[in-house]
């Protein structure tokens, strides 16, 4: 039963958002040799201001 948790920024349509969920599903069961219904895909969307790299805020101009 595998379970993943994937931060991403927010502003992906449900659409595209859809299509990654199945690519996962789909390389997972795949590899790993699992039905499909057993596997979690939880999506946490950040804004670019709650999330940092190397001291500096996604939303800021000079962002990394």
């Amino acid at each position: 039963m595998p379970t993943f948790h994937i931060e991403l920024f927010e502003g992906r349509t449900t659409e595209q958002k859809r299509a990654f969920v199945r690519a996962i599903t789909e390389a997972t069961c795949q590899s790993l040799g699992v039905a499909a219904n057993t596997i979690d895909i939880i999506l946490n969307e950040v804004k670019r201001e709650n999330w940092a790299t190397g001291g500096r805020f996604w939303s800021d101009e000079d962002s990394p």
